[in-house]
C-alpha cells in the first residue's frame, strides 16, 4: 500500500508510537515504541522476549497510532495503521533497519543496543491506514 505524503510525513517526523497486540488467549497489549518508516513500511525493534514479540509470534497481526496531541482540539492530528507484522530476526535486513533507527534515535547505540540473537525488528506492512486532522 502506497501512503499518502502527509500520512508518510507524520509518521516519519513523530517520535513515539502506541503499538496494540494481542495474545494468544485475546487479550489485549498496547506499548509505545520507537519507530522508523521505510519505503512505506513501518518498523520497531525490541527484545527478542518482550510480550509484544510473544504475542506477534502467536498473531502476526498489529495496529499502530502516531498522533499529535495539542489544547486546540482543531489541531489534532494522527495516523493508525493495521497490518501484518513480520520479525526480522539476524541479517542483512536486520543491520539496514537498525542503521536507520539509529540514526532517528541516537540514543538507541548507547542506552538499549540492538543485537541480532538478542533483539528482533519488527515491520508492520500497512493493510489499512485511518488518518485525522492531516492536511
Amino acid at each position: 500500500m502506497r501512503l499518502r505524503a502527509a500520512v508518510r510525513r507524520i509518521l516519519e517526523r513523530e517520535r513515539v508510537c502506541r503499538l496494540a497486540t494481542v495474545g494468544a488467549d485475546g487479550t489485549p497489549h498496547v506499548v509505545p515504541v520507537c519507530h522508523v518508516l521505510h519505503q512505506d513500511r513501518l518498523y520497531f525493534a525490541s527484545d527478542r522476549t518482550a510480550q509484544k514479540v510473544h504475542n506477534l509470534r502467536a498473531r502476526p497481526r498489529a495496529a499502530a497510532v502516531v498522533d499529535v496531541y495539542v489544547e486546540d482540539w482543531s489541531r489534532l492530528a494522527g495516523v493508525m495503521v493495521t497490518g501484518r507484522v513480520q520479525l526480522i530476526e539476524r541479517g542483512p535486513r536486520f543491520r539496514r533497519i537498525r542503521r536507520l533507527l539509529y540514526q532517528k534515535y541516537p540514543q538507541y547505540p548507547t542506552d538499549s543496543a540492538l543485537e541480532e540473537g538478542e533483539s528482533v525488528i519488527a515491520e508492520l506492512v500497512p493493510a489499512r491506514v485511518a488518518a485525522w486532522g492531516l492536511d
